[in-house]
């Protein structure tokens, strides 16, 4: 039967006794006569030599003695050296133990125990995995990757015969931990000459030094280096010929091997334990040193111990660790960008979007992750362009200062969207490609919804987009799926409970929430947390009363006040009212329901907003679903699903890494939907983003539709949950968008413009600016955020409309306003928007909230309608002010508000356009969305399930079997 795998640490181990003076190293001069032997680190005290004279006997111990002080200070000063390094790493970084890991094949031998010795006097951890003798392969390459995968591990020392030390398990082992310098890598390291990262075999370099003791330099000698293959022997190689030795490299049957040995000033044997060298081979002075493994001589009561040169080779290799780990503590600091951006050549005129997508190759998404500083363990590539990073970053990089933070808004949209993402994308583009300034994008992820209804793909456009803008618009890394998965496990869970209790009595219902497995009941730690919340702090089954068990299994939950609804991530208007549980097996407990896009769901407004798994796990765990008969609110929790939820999203809360068309950094992370929840990607995606730009660096994300709507909950909500603050709000306009506002005809999503939109209307323009535009830079400056333009430029705008607006932008309080070219040129083309940003990051900021988290949920309701929509006053339906005083009542009260309406209008309204004024805001409904932490008032008619209209963007979207190349996605 085969052992199993041992670990253990081992701390405070005795101190290494240094071997006997002279041991295993013949220096100088060896007397010229003896008789011959096998050469051997040293003699056990006591044992006799053959040698001819005691007077040549007592010359060479004089000798050797002499040699043997050396060598006892070269390892204690080595030992000295490397505990001192390992009291300055800690001094700096106290939770580090540097740790050295040994995979041996079999018992300790001599060479292990001065190897484990040696750790203690040095002051490592040792873990030691110890495999049978007769292990295979694929055992010890097993146990080579989880030390590799262990950051707790910072050196492997494979201590194993040699028929094991296979290229394959050589080259399994992280080059990083590779403290002997085997693996292919470190070799190839050292010929070249760079071992800036790489390490130098232990037993080479102890081997150098042995050889530098002299007085005579090493320059111009001659060594033979006999049993010279695999790595180490190329390693010694190399190390001579850089120090201008001349090395003959020789088997222990080469032929001449008598005349080579004897024009030596040194001789080296590299594994030949069982090799005779007669000294009568060997010139005077000469220098003999044994590296190989445990001998026994011929006479029985005499054991040879390692090798002389072990002790040093094992100080040395702790010296490799300590090395190692310090290398670690570097990595782990901020590193500087060495992005290489890639290269546009712009057409004319402008091809489509997926034209342009695929004429751009992008870099292989790891390659992009190193260039930003990335560890190759914070990244899991999804195939060649994308990759999710891991959240250990904001702990890796928590003392490193946030970069500058810009968000990017837009005036009240037409139908068609004004360019945000395009802005967005141009702006970094410029800041990176051009003014070579770190920046990184952060976007929602675009729904299935828009992407296949109205609206189209979300990837940005022209010259400025995200790519592959195919695997950007469908599926991504499959978040969208799994928040589909989490969110209908929730109602299904719901029915089921609803249905088991309505059809069992609590016996019955105990006994199949708490079963007996192998005859013993026992809660789940998610009951008991229920338990804890009713008060009851019993943890056994059968010591519950007939009461408590009652309280127990029993939500109770109003089927009329059931708030959780399905979601799918299309757009289907007939799914906007069902009625579930219409089979014969539901028992005729049917119910009135409803389906919302995926995008509107709790758990996508909690990704967008968590800081972490444990709170998102949290905030899961507290989602209101509805209320029991007797008006308490029934959580996810109390359902007993919330840990499954959090299974589900463990991926999907990494943000997703990739580039835009000239190679510089995006996060593409959460996508809520913007009228209904806060229409901004993840605090974590921005968060990590901060991080990674370095203090200097800008960080550019979006907010969904009009400043009034994505701005103010980005300001409101995002900013209270993240605890961060923008530098800067870029405000997106469009010449097309501020004629409408000024009083031009209707634009329709698929309709060709009126003739107001393609020829030069200067009336409209400044009917525009000084409606909207100027409203939507004052609500910016609500929250004291200085303002930059960014009108997106559109072929049919004319120059003087594009200066009436920059002008009337600025004087209408903007710190600047530009004109961007970014569709038609790339970052370029927005050269001046990123000059316009750097500059107004430099002014003064007075952020603050529009309102206080204590204010009443009616006034904080009030305060956005008016101060943000220009509305006189709000009115409340009997619904909406039952719903608040019930919120009241549970403690809801000081959650922000993020307000459902339409985003076609500053009021409620799609059609009143500019600036309405003077009147009054419906609130027909007011929701709680617990775990994501706000309230949520359904202004006039909004919906939460869009619809498709007469003719779907799928009309278009279609894929070649062949190529499997993806058409009309733009």
């Amino acid at each position: 039967m085969r052992l199993s795998a041992l670990r253990h640490a081992c701390r405070n181990l005795p101190t290494i006794s240094v071997p006997p003076t002279g041991t295993g190293v013949r220096v100088r001069s060896l007397p010229v006569g003896r008789t011959s032997h096998r050469l051997c680190p040293h003699r056990a005290a006591g044992s006799s030599s053959s040698t001819s004279s005691a007077g040549t006997a007592r010359k060479f111990g004089e000798k050797t003695n002499e040699t043997g002080h050396g060598y006892e200070n070269t390892i204690r000063e080595s030992v000295q050296r490397t505990k001192e390094e390992v009291v300055t790493l800690q001094r700096d970084q106290p939770a580090l133990q540097p740790t050295l890991a040994i995979i041996q094949a079999g018992e300790d031998d001599c060479s292990l125990e001065i190897n484990k010795k040696m750790a203690g006097k040095v002051g490592l951890n040792l873990t030691q995995i110890c495999l049978p003798r007769e292990c295979t392969e694929d055992e010890i390459v097993e146990e080579v990757l989880k030390l590799n995968e262990d950051p707790r591990v910072h050196g492997v020392y494979l201590h194993l015969p040699p028929v094991f030390l296979t290229s394959r398990v050589l080259n399994t082992l992280n080059p990083e931990k590779d403290i002997d310098g085997v693996s292919d890598l470190n070799v190839g390291r050292l010929v070249r000459g760079d071992t800036s990262q790489g390490f130098t075999p232990p037993m080479a370099n102890a081997v150098m030094q042995l050889l530098g003791r002299h007085d005579v330099p090493l320059v111009g000698k001659t060594v033979v280096v006999v049993g010279s293959e695999g790595p180490l022997g190329v390693a010694l190689q190399c190390l001579m010929q850089r120090g201008g030795v001349l090395v003959h490299n020789c088997h222990r049957n080469s032929e001449g091997l008598e005349k080579q040995v004897m024009r030596a000033d040194a001789v080296v044997l590299l594994g030949a334990e069982h090799m005779d060298i007669p000294p009568t081979w060997l010139k005077p002075g000469a220098s003999v040193i044994h590296c190989g493994s445990v001998v026994m001589t011929k006479e029985p009561e005499v054991k040879m111990s390692s090798s002389g040169v072990e002790p040093l080779t094992a100080a040395l290799r702790m010296q490799n660790v300590v090395q190692s780990s310090s290398r670690w503590v570097q990595q782990q600091q901020y590193r500087p960008w060495v992005l290489r951006c890639l290269k546009l050549q712009p057409l004319s005129p402008v091809p489509s979007d997926i034209e342009i997508s695929r004429a751009q190759a992008p870099k292989a998404i790891d390659l992009l992750a190193q260039e930003i500083g990335l560890l190759q363990e914070e990244t899991e590539a999804y195939g060649r362009t994308k990759a999710k990073v891991r959240l250990s970053l904001l702990d890796r990089l928590r003392d490193q200062p946030n970069g500058k933070y810009v968000l990017v808004a837009g005036i009240t949209p037409t139908p068609l969207g004004e360019g945000k993402s395009t802005v967005t994308i141009g702006l970094v583009q410029a800041l990176t490609a051009h003014l070579k300034l770190n920046s990184f994008a952060c976007l929602r992820q675009p729904s299935q919804g828009p992407t296949f209804g109205v609206k189209g793909g979300a990837a940005g456009g022209g010259y400025a987009q995200v790519i592959p803008m195919e695997e950007f618009n469908l599926h991504l890394t499959g978040d969208i799926h799994a928040i589909t998965a989490a969110n209908n496990l929730v109602a299904a869970a719901i029915d089921a409970r609803m249905l088991h209790e309505a059809t069992q009595t609590d016996k019955a219902l105990y006994s199949r929430l708490v079963p007996s497995v192998n005859g013993v009941r026992r809660f789940s730690p998610i009951q008991i947390a229920r338990l804890r919340r009713l008060g009851i702090r019993e943890t056994d089954p059968s010591a519950l009363t007939p009461q408590e068990v009652s309280s127990f299994v029993r939500l109770d939950l109003d089927p009329a006040k059931v708030t959780w609804q399905r979601v799918v991530d299309t757009n289907d208007r007939f799914l906007r009212k069902i009625t579930v549980g219409q089979a014969n097996t539901e028992k005729g407990h049917t119910r009135e329901t409803q389906f919302d896009i995926a995008v509107a769901s709790e758990i996508m407004a909690i990704l967008a907003l968590t800081d972490g798994l444990g709170d998102m796990k949290t905030r899961l765990g507290r989602m209101v679903v509805g209320s029991s008969r007797s008006g308490q609110p029934v959580t996810a929790e109390d359902l007993g699903v919330s840990g499954a939820l959090a299974v589900l999203m463990k991926d999907a809360i990494k943000p997703t890494l990739m580039q835009t068309l000239e190679g510089t950094p995006v996060f593409v992370h959460a996508g809520p939907f913007a009228n209904i929840a806060h229409g901004n990607s993840s605090v974590l995606a921005d968060k990590l983003a901060l991080k990674l730009v370095g203090e200097e660096g800008f960080v550019v994300t979006e907010a969904g539709f009009g400043a009034d709507i994505g701005m103010e909950k980005f300001f409101n909500i995002k900013c209270r949950a993240s605890g961060l603050r923008p530098n800067v709000v870029v405000l997106v306009a469009t010449v097309r968008a501020l004629k409408m506002h000024g009083g031009g005809p209707n634009v329709s999503a698929g309709a060709p413009l009126p003739k107001e939109y393609i020829n030069e209307n200067l009336n409209l323009v400044a009917g525009g600016c000084s409606t909207n535009l100027k409203k939507q830079i004052q609500i910016a400056h609500l929250f004291g955020v200085p303002v930059v333009v960014a009108l997106n430029v559109f072929k049919t705008d004319t120059q003087a409309e594009i200066d009436l607006v920059c002008r009337i932008a600025k004087d209408s309080g903007a710190s600047d306003a530009v004109p961007c070219h970014h569709w038609a040129r790339g970052g370029r083309g927005s050269l001046e928007l990123a000059q316009a940003v750097e500059r107004a990051s430099s002014q003064p900021n007075h952020f603050q909230f529009l309102y206080n988290q204590e204010t009443p949920i009616v006034e904080k309701i009030r305060m956005i309608a008016q101060k943000v929509y220009g509305a006189d006053d709000i009115k409340l339906s009997p619904e909406a002010q039952a719903k608040i005083e019930y919120y009241n009542q549970q403690g809801y009260g000081k959650l922000p508000i993020c307000m459902a309406k339409t985003h076609l209008s500053l009021s409620h309204m799609p059609e009143l356009k500019g600036t309405p004024t003077g009147f009054i805001l419906p609130i027909r409904d007011v929701r709680a969305s617990v775990g994501a932490g706000f309230i949520y008032p359904l202004v006039g008619t909004m919906s939460t399930m869009p619809g498709l209209p007469t003719r779907p963007c799928f009309y278009d979207i279609d894929l070649d079997p062949v190529t499997e190349e993806i058409t009309g996605l733009f």
